[in-house]
Parts: C-alpha cells; structure tokens; sequence
C-alpha cells in the first residue's frame, strides 16, 4: 500500500515546499529590513529631490514601508505581553482542559491564515492603488489598523501554541506530548473516507507542507526558552533532542499514511505529487516579475496559506528575550549573524529557482510560461469565432462576414466579386429589394455585440486561471 516511490515523490514535494516556506521566512530578517530602509530614504529625500513623476513612492516601496511599520509596532506591543506568566499560567491546568486548548488552537490558526492575508492584501492595493482625491487616501489608515491588530493577534495565538508545547515538553511523564503526538493521528480519520480529487489533495498537501514548516519554528522557539532557563547548558539540548525528533517523525508518519490511503481510496498514482512540484515550480518561475512589489517566493509562500509577519514577530521577540546583547563583541556577532541569514537566504533562493527551472522544463510547461502574460489573447480569440457566427444567416451569397472593420463597408463589393465569380448570378436578383442594405449593418452590430460579449467571457475565463495576488501586482506594478 505505501509504495517507496510514493514515499519519495512525498518527501520530495514536501521539502521543496518547506525551502519556498523558508525563503518567505528569510525574506522578513534579511532583505525586508533594508528595502524599508532604502524606502524610507526615498521618502526623507523627497523635499529635495523634487517629485519627478506623479508618485511620492513607487507601489513596492510603500508595501516595504507598510511591512516595515506593522512589524516595529507588533514587536512593541509585544512586549506588554509576558511569556513567563502564560507559560505558568497554562502548565497550571489540567491535561485534558490543554488538550482541547492545543486543538482549538490548530483550528485558530487556520481560521487566522485564511482571512489574514486578505487583511494584508486590502492594505497593500488600498495604499497603492491611483486615487484622484487626496481624501481617499484616508482609506489607507482603517486598513492599516486592521493589519497591524490582525499581526498582534496572530502573534499572541503563536506564543500560547509555543506555550503550550514547551509545556508538554517540560512534563515529567511526557503525557502532554504523547497526547499531543496522537492528535496528529485523528487527521487520518478525518481525511481518509473523504473523496477527494487532484486539486483536493493539491491543497490538503500545501497545508501539510505549511502546517510543518510551522512546528518546526515552534519546536526552534521551545529548545530557546529552554536553554535559557539552563543557562545555555549545552547538556540540557541533548535531553530535548530525543522530544523534538520524536514529534517531527510522528509528524512525517502521519504525513505519509494519510496520503497513502487517500491516494489508495481514490485511485491516484504517485505522479501526481511530481505534478504539485511542478505547479509550485510554475508559479515561482512566473512570478519573477519586474513589475512584483514582494519577494517573488512571497506569491507561492501564500498560496499555501503561510503568512510569515506573526511568526517572524514571535521569533524576533523570543530571541531579543533569550539572548542578551551586551558590548561591541555581542554587536560584532549579531552583524555576523545577520550575514549569514543574506546568505543562507541568497544559496537557498538559488537553489530553488534552480530546481524550479528544472522541474518546469521536465513538466514541458516552458510554452505557457510565455503565454500566460500575453494581453493579446483575449482580442484574437473574438476574430475566430466571427465566421462561425456568420453562417447561421441564410443569406449567405451576401458574403459581408470577412469584412475585418466595420468602417470599410464599400470597398469589399469590389473585391468580393472576381474572388467569388459563382454567386455573380445571384448578385442579380439580390438588388430588386431594398432591405438588403440596412440588413448588413445590423449583421455588423450583432456581430461587434456578440464579439464584446465574447471578449468579456475570455477575459472572466483567464481571469479565473490566474491567482489573485498576480493580479493584484500586476495592477499595482
């Protein structure tokens, strides 16, 4: 039943997946920092430079000032939020009462991904969109509100998840974290006996992919509180090793089983997971846009529902409260260590743009890379349909349908006649009667009506085959 081809093509998928989550994770420390900086230059050297165009900043700018701000505020309100006090407050309660918390927790954080990164895109297009008053600017200050209160809570729903395994870690006879590993085993039956389909599974495997990005950072969050409790007792990690690689392999089991019988149930080969990396693939190759206001690893990273800003803003606050930054030794160690995050971030984009190139070129999906942002399609398409319009009219020795504009009316009597010497004897009999003049230009208008009718239907049916956020840049860019 669980084939070792179907294992690897799993595996495969899951840690090309995990890299893109990453890169999006990275993206927050290493680059977003000096792109806010670089944009807020822009905006201080603005009285002096003049305005050279009709915008203050570019739309990528002000999406990196807009980050850049929602991250220095959440990270502030942080700090009113004691770690300590809600670790003592949840290792106070019963193991059953954490056991609903944990699980009502899973659910939050779905719920929380889901309608927040419509938060942030509102913020984004609303902050870039071209207004022609100055009053709809105002607009922009709800939004940006609403984001920054959505981050602050997001963030806080991580710490107490965070909490509540470093919890289950600390336990003296590890029930906690036996429950909480078991728990991983009721997503096979909840998924198992469903029908799913290809795009089914392509979205179940995407929150697989983004739900264990997720507890691997929480298991990173878990072992620093924890050797700064044993004064970074090298000692003590040894003892949370055996924990933590004893949960990321019930996770991976659960992972593989669950798939195995959907799969098995549904009659779905393991190809279909090489289909799923190349789709990825596809969408981080396509999104490398000049025209794209984020890292382009940011558009696949939200795809599979990961927001990076909450748990960056978690990170940024656990690591500022373990570690003490202390003299010009410490600084020296924090600028290393920031450089090294560029270029852990720069090896791992190459490497997965690398593979992308590799796997779109295996899938044979290079020809729509190029199609895909072509604006022409939608105005070729109504130029085809037009003769298969035109023979359901009886009057077909008329022979108007090739006429191509509808301002050149008269010249195509003269040239349809030596093309089509066989209905000359029926041109004769045509003239007696007088509608035969107004009849082609209603032909005309019904025809210019259906090819708009047309070109709003190919333009709502690409429009639904291209994702929401390519949309949204390619608007603001």
């Amino acid at each position: 039943m669980v084939s070792v081809s179907q294992c690897v093509f799993l595996e495969q998928l899951m840690i090309f997946g995990i890299c893109l989550c990453l890169d999006a994770f990275l993206y927050v420390f290493t680059l977003l920092p000096l792109r806010t900086l670089l944009a807020f230059l822009r905006l201080l050297t603005i009285p002096c430079c003049g305005l050279g165009g009709s915008r203050f900043l570019q739309p990528a700018q002000v999406c990196d000032l807009l980050k850049g701000l929602i991250m220095v505020l959440c990270y502030s309100m942080m700090h009113y939020v004691d770690y300590a006090m809600m670790y003592h407050l949840i290792r106070g309660q019963s193991v059953i009462k954490l056991y609903i918390i944990y699980n009502m927790l899973e659910v939050a954080d779905r719920l929380f991904s889901s309608f927040g990164q419509d938060i942030l895109d509102a913020l984004y297009w609303t902050a870039t969109e071209p207004k022609s008053r100055k009053r709809a600017h105002i607009g922009v200050i709800p939004h940006f509100f609403m984001a920054v209160f959505y981050v602050f809570l997001h963030s806080i729903l991580i710490m107490v998840q965070a909490s509540t395994l470093n919890v289950a870690f600390n336990s003296h006879n590890k029930s906690l974290l036996t429950i909480m590993m078991s728990n991983n085993f009721v997503e096979i039956k909840g998924s198992v006996f469903k029908k799913f389909e290809k795009n089914n599974l392509f979205q179940m495997s995407n929150s697989d992919i983004k739900e264990r990005f997720t507890n691997y950072v929480l298991l990173l969050i878990v072992c620093l509180r924890n050797m700064e409790q044993f004064s970074w007792n090298s000692d003590h990690l040894w003892v949370l090793l055996p924990d933590v690689f004893m949960v990321i392999m019930s996770e991976v089991a659960v992972d593989i089983v669950k798939h195995a019988f959907i799969t098995k149930f549904n009659d779905i080969t393991a190809d279909v997971y090489s289909e799923y990396k190349a789709s990825l693939a596809f969408e981080l190759v396509s999104s490398r846009q000049q025209n794209a206001y984020t890292d382009y690893s940011d558009s696949v990273a939200r795809r599979m529902g990961f927001i990076p800003l909450p748990l960056a803003v978690l990170l940024i606050r656990v690591v500022m409260s373990s570690v003490k930054i202390q003299g010009a030794l410490s600084s020296v160690c924090l600028l290393l260590f920031y450089l090294g995050l560029i270029t852990l971030k720069v090896l791992n984009s190459i490497i997965i743009l690398g593979k992308s190139c590799r796997y779109v070129k295996e899938a044979k999906m290079e020809g729509k890379l190029f199609e895909r942002p072509n604006p022409q399609t939608p105005k070729q398409t109504p130029k085809k349909t037009n003769p298969a319009r035109s023979p359901p009219p009886a009057a077909e020795p008329k022979m108007h349908r090739p006429t191509a504009s509808i301002t050149k009316q008269p010249t195509p009597r003269a040239k349809l006649f030596p093309s089509a010497p066989t209905p000359e004897p029926k041109e004769t009999v045509d003239p007696p009667p007088d509608p035969p003049p107004p009849n082609p230009e209603e032909i005309i208008s019904a025809d210019a009506q259906q090819s708009t009718e047309l070109k709003h239907r190919t333009s709502k049916k690409d429009l639904l085959e291209i994702d929401r956020f390519t949309i949204c840049g390619n608007r603001i860019g």
